[in-house]
C-alpha cells in the first residue's frame, strides 16, 4: 500500500520479477476491501499515508479476526513490513508498536528489500 504511483509501480514490478504475486493498493481503504478478497503472505505498507496512515491502518487490522487479516503476523510465511520515509528510532518505534514487525526507510535499496523479506519469511 502506497499512495506514490511510482513508488507502488516499482515495488510492485521489483516482487514480480522475484516471483510473487502482488495485489498493489493506494489507501487503505482500498487495502481493507482487497483483503476482504483474498489475505497475503507479506503485507508492505508505506507509513505517511493520507486520511488513514500506515500506522491507523495497522492498528486497526490487528482489531479484525483472523480470517480478515487481524493475525496476519500468525500466519506462517506472514510477514508486515512498513516502508516509510519518517526515518529515525521514534518512528522505527511507532511502527512497531502499531503491529508491524520490522522498520525500513525509503527510499530502499531493491536488494535491500528483497534481503529483509527473504530474512521474514525464513525466520
Amino acid at each position: 500500500m502506497d499512495d506514490d504511483t511510482d513508488t507502488r509501480e516499482f515495488i510492485a514490478f521489483l516482487l514480480e520479477q522475484y516471483g510473487a504475486n502482488v495485489t498493489a493498493v493506494t489507501s487503505a481503504n482500498e487495502a481493507l476491501a482487497n483483503l476482504a478478497q483474498s489475505l497475503p503472505d507479506i503485507l508492505l505498507s508505506d507509513i505517511g499515508m493520507p486520511e488513514v496512515d500506515g500506522c491507523m491502518f495497522m492498528r486497526h487490522l490487528r482489531t479484525l479476526p483472523a480470517e480478515q487479516g487481524g493475525q496476519i503476523r500468525a500466519m506462517p510465511t506472514a510477514v508486515n513490513y512498513a516502508l516509510t520515509a519518517y526515518a529515525g528510532e521514534m518512528n522505527a518505534q511507532q511502527v512497531l508498536k502499531a503491529g508491524f514487525t520490522k522498520h525500513i526507510s525509503k527510499p530502499v535499496e531493491p536488494s535491500e528489500l528483497v534481503d529483509a523479506i527473504a530474512n521474514l519469511i525464513a525466520e
